[in-house]
């Protein structure tokens, strides 16, 4: 098992464009209990069955199986929920791998920065499009999008309305 510990962030900007590689994700999940989420993920041609533990702080366990595309495939028509569309965009800077997840569907204008850290006490500097940080908003997990879509908040809850990204 593995530990994940990570830092998000909503995005203000898009000076990151440039500098960054992009693929398209599909992921839905099978299950919403708190203490172990479990995702099924395509990205490109290949896919990943994720099992979560509870969030600690910045922390929480994770499994990760890379799994045949036909069955991730199959196991998403099974998934609750409505599927969480994105495409990441992936750059590093400062020696840390930096992931914008700009989301389409029913999450449209909604961009999110992550970054994932050694242990919760490596200092980052968030880079200038960086805004709020939301690491600990659970309305900005994926799983809580695939449930809750970003499109259905009331804008006083998201300081903007639908399709801005802050």
């Amino acid at each position: 098992m593995f530990t994940e510990i990570e830092r998000r962030f909503l995005v203000v900007g898009d000076g990151w464009r440039e500098q960054a590689k992009a693929s398209r994700i599909v992921q839905g999940y099978l299950s919403f209990d708190p203490d172990r989420t479990v995702r099924v993920r395509v990205a490109g041609g290949e896919a990943w069955l994720t099992v979560k533990g509870r969030r600690s702080g910045l922390t929480r366990r994770e499994i990760e199986f890379p799994m045949p595309i036909g069955h991730a495939r199959e196991l998403l028509a099974l998934c609750d929920g409505i599927p969480v569309e994105k495409t990441r965009h992936t750059l590093a800077i400062n020696g840390l791998t930096w992931e914008i997840d700009e989301f389409h569907g029913v999450n449209e204008g909604l961009v999110i920065a992550e970054v994932e850290l050694p242990d919760e006490s490596t200092h980052v500097e968030p880079p200038p499009w960086c805004g709020i940080e939301v690491s600990t908003d659970r309305r900005y997990s994926n799983s809580s999008l695939a449930r809750v879509p970003f499109s259905t908040w009331p804008e006083a809850e998201t300081g903007c309305s639908p399709g801005c990204t802050q």
